[in-house]
């Protein structure tokens, strides 16, 4: 299920709807006025997606790091 943040531009109102009160939303309000767009809409599903992947990302990076580090000093201790 996808949820939304629908961002009132003029009076900066903010509205944090689920997938069916979204379509409802979309129903009752007319999103473009005079060929200008009124609301902001992000899509919070995909926003918390692309967060994740760049912790896992960072997370992903460091373990590489760490892994470096200690094989160098096991090669260090064994060799030298």
């Amino acid at each position: 299920m996808e949820n939304f943040k629908v961002v009132n531009k003029n009076t900066n109102a903010t509205y944090l709807l689920n997938e069916k009160q979204y379509e409802t939303f979309l129903l009752k309000n007319k999103i473009y006025e005079n060929g200008v767009c009124q609301y902001d809409i992000y899509r919070l599903t995909e926003e918390k997606r692309k967060r994740r992947n760049k912790v896992l990302d960072i997370v992903a990076q460091l373990a590489i790091v760490g892994a470096s580090v200690l094989a160098t000093l096991i090669y260090i201790q064994n060799y030298c």
